[in-house]
């Protein structure tokens, strides 16, 4: 690349990774707390936060790469026409056809990056947080029959204690939940573990103990001696591990003709071929007067970006439906943007210059 080429090349890389920056901190910022939650609930070990934060920063990127690369090559060359920069190209012959040279080259780096993301890694890291919450899951259950131990199985609202455990039986028990403002306290001798085979609901069976309910700060409680009382804790997964169709690998979504399959398969393809798309039409939409500023025309992007993106979810519904043969699948919407994007780039270029005619009076 000559010196000009290496400088667009530059300008458009600073953009492009300063979008995906403040975009990633404000996803991950909002996931984060989503996690924090889950691990105070109990619902997710502890030690697996970082890990679990690391995978869905693989997913995130993945998502980020179309939309930043589209709105950093707009941020770029429109940069470039506030500060009259493209008029001085362009004077020197430098035109629109040129600019294709370094964005093309940053679009098809990022493109192969972000093509191994969403094809191969971005499947197996949803594989591992599933796995992860799966575990959990398995976890919490063999937890609450930890003895000496206060647990809070589900959301939190219930607190359960057993003094001594013995397999599936528990002794010494107490149980605690808030329900429309009334609190419910259980003690009992002894309980036992059971969990149905159909629904998974895990449930404890206590025998010999009281009930006792009400509102605190009110004198008005109920105290209720019973022989056995059945507590739902909360429905859990039951069976093996569950595959869904985003943790297959892509060799066993190309060897599948399932619908669901090939609209998974060409959604992850999209992901580094909207790049190529976005990357085309950006050159033409950046396009401004000095005047009109730096942000001038990104409204006009995003509201092109965001019926690019939602022509691609309806025509993966339609591919995972079959209303739409899997040749023709979610392709159309590409090629539609990039005809767009060839329309408007060759306006831009000259490529299109209007015929005059010319009439001629024959002398009489």
């Amino acid at each position: 690349m000559n010196l000009i080429s290496r400088y667009l090349f530059r300008e458009v890389l600073v953009s492009w990774l300063l979008v995906v920056l403040v975009l990633f901190v404000i996803l991950m910022s909002n996931q984060f707390a989503e996690i924090l939650g889950e691990a105070a609930a109990n619902e997710l070990p502890r030690n697996a936060v970082l890990g679990v934060m690391a995978l869905t920063a693989v997913r995130y990127l993945t998502l980020l790469s179309p939309i930043a690369l589209f709105l950093g090559i707009m941020l770029a060359l429109a940069r470039l026409n506030r500060d009259s920069e493209t008029a001085a190209l362009f004077s020197c012959g430098y035109g629109p056809v040129n600019f294709l040279v370094p964005i093309g080259l940053i679009t098809c780096i990022i493109a192969a990056g972000s093509g191994w993301l969403s094809v191969v890694t971005a499947p197996s890291a949803t594989r591992q947080i599933a796995q992860i919450k799966f575990e959990a899951e398995a976890q919490l259950e063999i937890g609450a029959l930890q003895a000496g131990r206060f647990v809070s199985p589900g959301s939190g609202a219930t607190v359960f204690y057993a003094e001594r455990v013995d397999g599936e039986n528990i002794y010494d028990v107490f149980w605690s939940r808030e329900i429309d403002g009334r609190v419910v306290v259980i003690l009992a001798e002894r309980g036992q573990r059971v969990q149905d085979p159909e629904t998974g609901m895990l449930s404890f069976v206590l025998f010999n103990g009281t009930r006792h309910e009400g509102r605190p700060g009110d004198l008005d409680f109920s105290v209720i001696e019973f022989g056995e009382h059945g507590i739902p804790i909360r429905a859990t997964r039951s069976g093996e591990f569950e595959e869904t169709v985003e943790m297959r690998s892509a060799a066993a979504l190309f060897a599948s003709s399932a619908p669901e399959d090939q609209a998974e398969i060409q959604w992850r393809i999209s992901s580094p071929l909207s790049l190529l798309v976005l990357a085309l039409l950006a050159v033409p939409l950046s396009r401004s007067s000095p005047r009109e500023g730096r942000f001038a025309r990104i409204g006009a992007g995003l509201l092109i970006y965001i019926t690019y993106a939602n022509m691609l979810s309806v025509a993966r519904v339609w591919v995972e439906r079959g209303q739409v043969p899997a040749w023709l699948g979610m392709w159309w919407v590409h090629v539609a943007l990039a005809l767009l994007g060839l329309v408007l780039f060759g306006r831009e270029a000259g490529w299109f210059v209007r015929a005059t005619f010319v009439t001629r009076e024959t002398p009489a």
